[in-house]
């Protein structure tokens, strides 16, 4: 374009006015532009045009173009004025550079101009000033190129290359400008194409961020991701992530706004072909070992990895370009030049290497985790998909927890193994590379330095070996650790109102103790290791020169600084290998895992034989039947089964706690293993558990489960299950979430759900496992005619029950006693023959001797209208639940205002500085932190030292005396090198200090925060979350998170010495890397606020994954009863592959970042070369612009890597945000008052006093009790009884304090009860709480779990309660083993442990909660006779369903709405027959007579 001969004939044609003409035209447009917007402004209204997005690859083309010559002018600038600055300035240069300032600045303007579209005009894409001046332009870069082809040819003068460059560039960005302002026009307001995936390659300038919220519908959630149709230059710069990243800068995040997944990435996709080579590979899962599941998790991502391979190859021989090089740079820099150019061909070569480097790297790295997100989507589908199918047996040995671990932790590790998949290949490889160049270099010495590297390599197989062992015992620990967490979450109402939640948070405690030690051991044989490695090229580089020395082999500075950049870049996979190893061994271990889970046997298929429907008279036949939980055991569970159920027949199944009625249920189902005989069942099943099986998520969607809306079908469903009512009571209807294991609905609610939704199956057969115990009679007896009577008249239904009223409208009734069928018949034939039959029905009309005095004859003609007045299913059930709903108050836009279960709570925006700051101080408040930085301060300061002190003390060649003596030189190198590995020493141990520390403080300070939170708190928040927070958050936490801060400021410090080192040698190298960290810096800020959200999203994510999963473990056999299976697993799919789109979003966002920041590091590392060789010779030390290169070639990786760190950072930290958010629970009343303690003898009376109590969940919702005022006289029994809903339940907690009352106050003896602490209170009070619960370990754990009590109060309270000979039968006796939710024990057992568990506490007050509700009439009587006899000075508060459980009482309160209805003795309540209570009696007793009558029919 211009140029440099000096044309004297004709003034045109000299340069100094060709830059005039030229610098004249780029300041008109920058004047022209400001006039023409304010013009603009003046004269027209503001126009949509500059949100206008034009969609054509021309004007996109335009935006790049001016962007591109704004950046080359600048570069050409700088070149410039470093070629001129020794020389000093002529005319002509000044102007040169004038010119070419106000080309960068002009067409940067251009650029923002084009890109807000300011040059929009009508139907042109340029304005018309825009276009005349494109014309001028293009006519002054034609006339200088004609100038400087002339000189070329008429004068014969050489002319530097880079000016005929520029000739050609500005004509043809002239031409382009010209053609797309004539030629091409306006389409208006084109819509936004979908992302056509030829976006711009750094700056994301055309994607105008308005437009991208406003297609947010379009890219969302519906559609997938740009990444599966995306141009090779959007691909090859990570520019389809762009668009995600411009929506995260502008507004936060949602999961909408992700895109899905591609079908090669999403588990729905991939899934089906992995499970069949895998299937084809072993046969069948079962068989499945470690090796075929590796091979079959290769085969399902082949071409990725091989493609990786081929990209680690590419960046690995990249990589050794600029050692190889650095000899022959030193060499010319010392004025040994070979060819002309030199110079310029060793900076092409160096830059070149750095692009191929940086560009392998990136999509290497993308891949991998493309890679990893897969396998790790398969294996948890895996998993899942084995839990739907294991059998029984299998599933006692491995609880919920350790099958959620597998797919939170060891499915997300072999994930990350993904990282290091080629790793250990590579290591060899660059090894060799690095031995050959050494050779180049060193000659024989090479040999020295292989034998140094085998050795510190050899140095980690002892160490990589423990920490295999420690991470195996690490998981194994946290295993139990999660399986009580867990089991805690589900029962915490118990421990609360029992007073054990501390105890049982010790337990916690000494498992995390445990979980401590082999995490304390595991992380300091990482700090070891890291002080082997981090040591590793110091001793290597110590061997080397000192076989040098000893073999006489010439030392040069240019050898040396290679050697040292070869040792640098050698030290990668040195320092990877210990973490490459310990990842290996993780994940075997976490393979072996998955893979023995894999293997465990299912749930055998030949139990029943299934018969299609029509196909047999019989629906249920079982011939000699022997069946048994433990085949091992020597008693079968039921023995001798035969049995013949014909189709459309009621089979009542009857018998005392524990005779296996339930197991004979489990039986038709085929969860029970068969030793012999034959089982056939004929048509498909529905089937209701004795404890219900609730869903979260909506009412409708518990009833349909998985069926097609039949409106009215359902609405009949709903009528015959008496839910209408409670629905009409929600502002929500059936839309309301129900929060986890049915949270926030009563026992009765739960299990008429439940009954509506095996109603809505419309199967052939049902079963019914007792599911009237939970409800009140009238609902019951409502419940058994409309629906076993009603709805399935026709149907085949076996029903368990403990009430006899049901029992004379069996067509068969079977009697079970200790595992084998006792009488079978009829209930008319039973009567007169059977004793164990008698023994029931016997105690059933025991318990309705005190209604003698009722004539059943004479109940008035109320109870037709009972349902008006009474409300038949309790429509306050939802009121006082409903309430709860609202807790947290909070609303959701999406939804109406007052769901129970909200979505997570997340952090927006910013991660606050007071996490990092509290992550840093909460370890000896922070005192190790400067220390920590002191030592790799010391230790960068000693590396950088050792290495200039090689450069200085060796000579440039053999020519040149050396400075100091060999021996002096390795001396000194040898004491530098000891200080610096001492340094790593110290850092290591302090940094695993202050993180073991962090971990323990904030893990203690989480669950005392959980443990001691109001019962509001785990009615709102599903138990995944918390446990979430509790296994994936700690382990960040243990194993990562301090860490990744220390790395980040490690490699800040590292950063500025290479700077510091670089500058020494060519300061003017600043005059780039500031403007290059300042948009690198810019690019952080524009990426971070995507990438932080997407994090979140991730933790978000998890938590339904887990919920849904342990929800499984925990339904697993009432989905298999409905044939649901394959729904469940589709919906598991869907939750991995939501938590996948986050995940594979982050990895494309993190790359599009580094890409960048490669690129701009590259550029300053080329600009540095280019001044070293453009400094005239012997200017600078060669040695020390050798040394300044050897650091700058790690400088692209080490800014890079500084970036992705900080993200990295911002990223994990989140895990301490969420773990620090629990730390903030508000708490409940104090434990203890000190002093306010009541006297240990209280309460010597047990008197219970309510005065004007007022209750309600939440300050903003309505009272639930509103207004009682009653006196519980002491040492008497009060019933208290009431429909579903009517604040029985709210009464009770009240007493309790799981609810605090707003108004009002409860005085027991004398004392208030909130003014005393809640242990003094819980320990005082016992209760049989509604459903009876027993957990994991042994007998004695679980009766005694304070250990209060001797063996022989231990035996002789079990013997009270009828528990004493079923326990002495077990082998361990007190230290036999109880399952998890004690499932190896029948619910009425259960009961008795809970009845037990009272006997041994003797407190004053006892609360009885529907206690009786699981066992049959006779266990019934037994308690209540137990409980008269053992608490006849006690006051004993009883809510029941049973009317016969309060018939006996002194008193009893009868609540309705949350008032007092009636109280006064039964006796004076029934002798008034319109009081409800009469009412009630009179309809249970009919209810029962009508049964009778019926059986006399028969």
């Amino acid at each position: 374009m211009l140029s440099y001969i000096h044309l004297s004939n004709d003034v045109l044609l000299q340069p100094v006015f060709l830059h005039c003409l030229s610098g004249f035209l780029h300041l008109l447009l920058l004047v022209a532009v400001p006039l023409s917007l304010v013009w603009k402004n003046f004269t027209t209204r503001v126009r949509d045009e500059s949100k206008e997005k034009h969609d054509d690859t021309l004007f996109k083309t335009t935006v790049f173009c001016s962007l591109g010559v704004s950046a080359f002018s600048f570069l050409l600038c700088l070149f410039s004025y470093f070629y001129w600055y020794s020389s000093g300035w002529s005319e002509e240069e000044l102007v040169t550079l004038l010119d070419l300032v106000l080309k960068t600045v002009a067409w940067g303007v251009v650029c923002v101009c084009l890109n807000k579209g300011f040059f929009s005009s009508g139907e042109r894409r340029f304005s018309f000033l825009f276009r005349a001046w494109c014309v001028l332009y293009l006519s002054v870069s034609c006339y200088c190129f004609v100038v400087d082809i002339v000189v070329i040819s008429e004068r014969r003068v050489a002319l530097p290359t880079q000016y005929l460059v520029c000739d050609v560039v500005f004509t043809c960005v002239g031409l382009l400008f010209c053609y797309v302002g004539y030629f091409v026009k306006s389409k208006g307001h084109v819509r936004e194409k979908e992302n056509n995936g030829i976006q711009e390659p750094l700056l994301n300038g055309g994607t105008n961020e308005d437009d991208v919220l406003r297609s947010k519908e379009n890219r969302g959630g519906d559609t997938v991701t740009p990444f599966s149709y995306a141009g090779i230059l959007s691909l090859l710069t990570f520019s389809w992530v762009g668009p995600l990243i411009a929506v995260g800068n502008k507004k936060t995040l949602d999961l909408e706004d992700v895109p899905q997944l591609d079908s090669r990435d999403s588990v729905v996709g991939a899934f089906p072909g992995f499970r069949d080579k895998l299937e084809a590979d072993c046969g069948t899962i079962n068989s499945v070992t470690t090796l075929k599941l590796v091979k079959s998790l290769v085969m399902s991502a082949w071409k990725e990895i091989l493609f990786t391979a081929f990209l680690a190859l590419l960046n690995t021989l990249a990589s050794y370009v600029g050692p190889y090089l650095i000899d022959s740079f030193v060499q010319y820099l010392n004025g040994q030049r070979l060819y002309e150019n030199q110079g310029y061909v060793l900076v092409c070569a160096f830059f070149f290497a750095k692009i191929v480097e940086c560009l392998t790297q990136r999509h290497w790295f993308f891949r991998l985790q493309q890679v990893g997100l897969r396998v790790r989507a398969l294996l948890v589908t895996m998993i899942y998909n084995k839990a739907l199918t294991l059998s029984c047996q299998s599933k006692q040995g491995q609880t919920s927890g350790e099958i959620i671990n597998f797919m939170t932790v060891d499915a997300e590790r072999v994930g990350v193994f993904s990282w290091y998949m080629h790793d250990l290949w590579m290591v060899a490889l660059q090894v060799t590379l690095a031995l050959l160049i050494l050779y180049k270099n060193l000659g024989l010495a090479s040999i020295a330095a292989f034998v140094a590297t085998i050795l510190v390599m050899l140095a980690n197989v002892p160490l990589g070996s423990l920490q295999e062992k420690f991470q195996k015992k690490l998981m194994e620990s946290k295993d139990a650790r999660m399986k009580a967490t867990s089991e805690i979450l589900r029962n915490m109402k118990i421990l609360k109102l029992q007073g054990w939640e501390m105890k049982f948070l010790a337990k916690i405690t000494e498992l995390r103790k445990t979980e401590q030690g082999w995490l304390k051991k595991f992380v300091y044989t990482a700090a070891m290791t890291t002080f082997v490695f981090w040591g590793a090229p110091t001793f290597v580089s110590v061997v080397t020169f000192g076989t040098c020395m000893i073999i006489g082999i010439p030392l040069e500075s240019g050898k040396i600084l290679s050697a040292l950049a070869t040792f640098r870049i050698l030290q990668e996979p040195i320092y990877g290998l210990p973490d490459t190893i310990s990842m290996i061994a993780q994940t075997k271990v976490s393979l072996d895992r998955i893979a023995s889970f894999l293997r465990l046997d299912d749930l055998p298929s030949d139990v029943v034989e299934k018969l299609p429907r029509g196909s047999s008279d019989s629906a249920i036949e079982v011939v000699d039947g022997n069946f048994s939980w433990e085949l091992s055991s020597p008693n079968p569970t039921l023995q001798n089964i035969n049995l013949k159920v014909f189709h459309g027949m009621r089979v009542a199944v009857c018998g005392t706690v524990g005779s296996g009625k339930s197991t004979l249920l489990s039986c038709v189902l085929g969860e029970v293993p068969k030793i012999s005989g034959i089982l056939k069942v004929c048509g498909t099943k529905a089937y209701v558990t004795q404890s219900p099986w609730i869903q979260s998520g909506k009412i409708e969607d518990n009833i349909l489960f998985g069926k097609q809306m039949d409106r009215e079908k359902y609405e009949k469903v709903l009528e015959a299950c008496s839910l209408k009512k409670d629905l009409e009571i929600l502002s929500f209807g059936d839309q309301t979430v129900i929060g986890e294991r049915g949270i926030n609905l009563s026992g009765g609610q739960k299990q008429r759900i439940q009954i509506a939704r095996a109603l809505y199956q419309d199967a052939d057969i049902y079963l019914f496992d007792d599911p009237f115990s939970a409800v009140d009679a009238h609902t019951g007896s409502h419940l058994f005619k409309e629906c076993l009577l009603g709805l399935l008249c026709s149907k085949t239904v076996v029903y368990v029950t403990h009430q006899v009223e049901f029992l004379p409208a069996a067509d068969l009734i079977v009697v079970m006693k200790n595992g084998k069928i006792t009488q079978c018949g009829k209930y008319a034939d039973l009567l007169n023959s059977g004793a164990d039959f008698m023994e029931l029905v016997g105690a059933h009309k025991k318990a309705l001797s005190t209604l003698d005095s009722l004539d059943g004859a004479t109940v008035p003609n109320e109870i037709s209208t009972l349902e008006q007045d009474l409300n038949v299913s309790g429509m306050h059930g939802f009121k006082e639940e409903s309430s709860k709903d609202e807790q947290n108050g909070e609303t959701n836009k999406s939804e109406p205002q007052g769901q129970l279960v909200q979505e997570e709570e997340r952090e927006k925006g910013k991660v606050e500085f007071s996490v990092y700051w509290k992550c840093i101080t909460t370890a000896y408040g922070g005192a190790l932190v400067p220390f920590i930085l002191l030592a790799q301060i010391l230790f960068q300061g000693l590396q950088i030292g050792s290495n200039y002190w090689m450069a200085w003390a060796t000579p440039i060649s053999t020519d040149v005396e050396p400075p100091v003596e060999g021996t002096t030189l390795i001396v000194v190198y040898v004491c530098l090198a000891i200080g610096s590995s001492f340094c790593i020493l110290a850092r290591a141990m302090l940094l695993v200090t202050a993180g073991y520390k962090t971990a323990t403080i904030l893990f203690n300070k989480m669950h005392f925060c959980i443990f001691r939170a109001p019962m509001s708190f785990f009615d709102s928040t599903p138990s995944g979350r918390i446990l979430n927070r509790a296994s994936t958050d700690q382990s960040a936490l243990d194993t990562e998170i301090p860490y990744q801060i220390a790395s980040f400021a490690f490699i800040v410090i590292q950063l500025l010495g290479i700077i510091g080192v670089m500058s020494q040698a060519a300061w003017q190298v600043f005059v780039v890397f500031i403007p290059v960290i300042a948009v690198s810096l810019w690019y952080q800020q524009y990426y971070i606020p995507a990438a932080r959200e997407l994090s979140r999203l991730v933790g978000v994510c998890k938590a339904p994954n887990i919920q849904h999963f342990s929800e499984t473990i925990s339904g697993t056999s009432t989905i298999r009863s409905f044939d649901q299976q394959s729904r469940f697993q589709e919906t598991n799919m869907k939750l991995t592959d939501g938590y996948s789109r986050p995940k594979f979003n982050i990895a494309g966002a993190m790359e599009w970042l580094c890409f960048r920041l490669d690129m701009l590091s590259s550029i300053t590392f080329a600009f540095s070369l280019i001044f070293l060789i453009s400094i005239p010779a012997g200017l600078i030390d060669p040695g020390l612009a050798g040394l300044a290169v050897t650091y700058g070639l790690n400088l692209n990786m080490i800014q890079a890597w500084m970036i992705w760190n900080l993200c990295n950072m911002e990223n994990k930290i989140i895990s301490v945000e969420r773990i620090l958010q629990y730390t903030c629970i508000p708490s409940e009343p104090p434990l203890l008052v000190d002093e306010n303690r009541p006297d240990p003898s209280w309460p010597s009376n047990g008197e219970v006093d309510i005065q004007d109590l007022q209750v309600r969940y939440a300050p903003h919702l309505p009272l639930v009790l509103r207004g009682i005022t009653c006196k519980f006289p002491g040492g008497l029994k009060t019933g208290i009884v009431g429909r579903t809903g009517s604040g029985k339940s709210t009464l009770i907690q009240t007493l309790f304090r799981i609810v605090e009352p707003a108004a009002g106050q409860i005085m027991i003896d004398n004392i208030n009860i909130s003014s005393i602490g809640l242990h003094d209170l819980r320990s005082r009070l016992s209760i049989i709480p509604q459903d009876p619960t027993m957990f994991e370990g042994t007998v004695r754990n679980n009766l005694d779990p304070l250990e209060e009590y001797t063996d022989d109060q231990i035996w002789e309270a079990l013997d009270k309660c009828q528990l004493g000979d079923e326990v002495r039968k077990k082998e361990g006796k007190l230290d036999s083993k109880v399952s998890e939710n004690g499932e190896n024990w029948s619910m009425g057992q259960r009961q008795l442990v809970c009845l037990w568990r009272v006997l041994l506490k003797k407190s004053k007050v006892l609360v009885l909660d529907e206690a009786t509700a699981s066992v049959d009439t006779a266990t019934d009587n037994l308690i209540q006779q137990t409980l008269r006899q053992h608490f006849t000075d006690s006051t004993v508060i009883t809510i029941a369903h049973r009317i016969t459980s309060v018939l006996d009482s002194d008193m009893v309160l009868l609540l309705s709405q949350g008032l007092i209805e009636e109280y006064d003795t039964p006796t004076k309540l029934l002798e008034n027959k319109s009081s409800y209570f009469a009412r009630l009696v009179a309809e249970y007793t009919m209810s029962f007579n009508s049964n009778f009558e019926k059986s006399d029919d028969h």
